[in-house]
């Protein structure tokens, strides 16, 4: 238990240390868009998007997967 604490507080100090030094804004645009975000908020948003898309991607694949299992099993 005592061991989680100190991983957990580690991982935050770096998390902590990564977002007070990256603050300074940046500029993206897509398609008529044009948005000016910190740096950190930034990279969050691509994380999240990133998590999103795989976990919706291999869910489909995983669900296919299923699909064609149950097809090919013989009928009894």
């Amino acid at each position: 238990m005592r061991v989680k604490v100190i991983i957990v507080s580690i991982i935050l100090v770096f998390f902590m240390v990564i977002i007070l030094q990256n603050t300074r804004p940046v500029s993206l645009s897509f398609l008529f868009w044009d948005i000016t975000l910190p740096f950190i908020v930034m990279l969050l948003c691509t994380l999240i998007i990133g998590l999103v898309s795989g976990i919706v991607l291999s869910s489909f694949v995983s669900h296919k997967k299923t699909k064609s299992n149950i097809k090919s099993e013989p009928k009894k």
